[in-house]
């Protein structure tokens, strides 16, 4: 039997096995992470982006500093 289901359908537990999605998750920046997603698949040019881009980064770099407080 193979390890890689091909087949499998994605359920709702996929972000979790997601490394990525986890580390954004936790960083309290999720909802802006999406929202640069949505804007580079609508405009399909990430520079049109730039004040999301702007507004995740500033997300990040908050929440990374108020847990290096901790």
């Amino acid at each position: 039997m193979s390890h890689h289901n091909r087949t499998r359908q994605p359920n709702e537990d996929d972000d979790d096995d997601d490394p990525l999605d986890r580390v954004i998750k936790k960083s309290g920046c999720a909802d802006l992470h999406y929202k640069v997603q949505f804007c580079m698949a609508e405009k399909q040019d990430w520079r049109q982006c730039q004040v999301e881009v702007k507004e995740f980064r500033e997300c990040v770099e908050k929440n990374r500093k108020q847990q290096e407080k901790t």
